[in-house]
């Protein structure tokens, strides 16, 4: 988690004058953590810091501090006596009010900034974040809010542009620390209008040619039009390495790509490697359906990765 930073700009460049509001400090039981942020406008907002009815009230106070001109704030919020909430703990919230030229003019690494002088705390804080010496974390540190600039730490390749391919973008895209790039063989496969915030588009006409192109550690859904596509995707996938590589598809489609995959030259364990099929089945075929199974195999993918654990047998199925 950390400052979306990007999209910061980009609200500000639609919308105007933004309010961004952070829970900077947490104490006891709250709906979420330190650094945990959502931008409000005045006709929407994005982003969530939980509690519906704490968010009702941060959402309340920052469009009024936007249309009456209002400046940064720091508010104290006691969940249960004030809100009247199930949680019993207490939240302080620092709201800001950001137009593009302030918004593009913060740092690209790490975000500080509070009243008066810096305290020498944070200043040792910053240089021991960007050497590598302590990992960076939100916090308030002497009133000054100290926050990592968020950037993309999941690199997902959705592999195919229809119903399916749409489906996971929509699905996946909103996810925190997700970098996703989206292959099809013509720009006119993908939907109009401009991609959703952290996608990237990349049409080509022979797509498993691009294989080579990603990180080694990317995780790739193969949910192209034709069987052939798919097939040449798992190849080069294959021979350049992944981190996890899951293809759409029936038993009947797996048997048929173990065949052909072994007569392409690999070995009889390569096939393993990749799951087939992605998803959960048993939820249906619909591509929305399908796109759920498919987020809750990738989450539990990346929870073994981050413990340092294989994917289970479960998981290649």
């Amino acid at each position: 988690m950390g400052f979306e930073r990007d999209a910061l700009i980009a609200a500000c460049a639609a919308h105007g004058r933004v309010a961004r509001v952070v829970l900077a400090e947490v104490r006891g039981s709250a709906p979420r953590e330190p650094g945990t942020a959502m931008l409000i406008w005045p006709e929407g907002q994005s982003g969530t810091v939980g509690g519906g009815t704490l968010e009702h009230e941060l959402t309340r106070a920052a469009r009024a501090a936007l249309s009456g001109g209002g400046a940064d704030r720091l508010s104290r919020h006691a969940l249960g006596p004030d809100l009247g909430q199930c949680c019993g703990g207490h939240v302080l919230a620092l709201t800001e009010i950001y137009d593009s030229a302030r918004a593009e003019a913060l740092p690209e690494d790490m975000i500080a900034r509070g009243p008066g002088e810096m305290p020498l705390r944070v200043t040792r804080l910053l240089a021991q974040a960007r050497n590598g010496t302590v990992a960076p974390r939100a916090q308030l540190v002497e009133g000054w809010m100290v926050e990592p600039v968020a950037h993309p730490t999941r690199q997902i390749w959705i592999w195919g542009a229809g119903h399916v391919g749409r489906a996971l973008v929509s699905v996946l895209g909103p996810l925190p620390d997700v970098a996703i790039t989206w292959v099809d063989t013509d720009m006119a496969r993908f939907p109009g209008g401009n991609p959703p915030a952290g996608v990237t588009l990349l049409p080509a006409s022979e797509p498993a040619a691009l294989a080579r192109y990603a990180p080694k550690a990317a995780l790739h859904l193969i949910v192209t039009y034709s069987h052939a596509l798919d097939l040449a995707v798992c190849d080069a996938l294959l021979r350049h390495g992944f981190g996890f590589a899951g293809l759409i598809g029936s038993q009947t489609k797996k048997a048929r790509f173990r065949k052909r995959l072994a007569e392409a030259g690999h070995g009889p364990d390569a096939f393993t490697r990749l799951t087939c099929p992605i998803g959960d089945p048993t939820l249906g075929k619909h591509p929305q359906q399908i796109a759920l199974g498919v987020a809750v195999q990738v989450l539990h993918v990346e929870a073994q990765t981050q413990l340092g654990e294989s994917p289970t047998k479960k998981d290649r199925a």
